[in-house]
This record gives C-alpha cells, structure tokens and sequence, in this order.
C-alpha cells in the first residue's frame, strides 16, 4: 500500500483544530494567571518563593 498525500481538507482540519488549541491554551493560561493573583492577593512574588511574611 502506498503512503498518498494529503487530502486538502485535512491540512484545512489540523490548521483549524490548531488555532482552536491555541485558543484553549490562552484560556486555561488566563484562568491559571487569575486564579494565582486572587489567591496570593497580588503579590506573585511571594507566592513563588514560597515564604509568608506575618
């Protein structure tokens, strides 16, 4: 069986489900970066050293 190449509407397909990836990337990203600024109250500097000033 011989390796033919691809189809047109499979580069259109990956090249969509690559944007829509990237998309979902920035989401999770952006959701990540809230929840870390919400917990330390801003101060994200001290929350990745890890030592609490008190």
């Amino acid at each position: 069986m011989s390796i033919g190449r691809q189809h047109e509407i499979h580069k259109r397909r990956f090249s969509r489900n690559m944007g829509l990836g990237l998309v979902l990337a920035a989401f999770v990203v952006l959701v990540f970066g809230l929840t870390v600024v919400k917990v330390t109250d801003g101060n994200v500097s001290q929350a990745i050293s890890g030592s609490v000033a008190k």
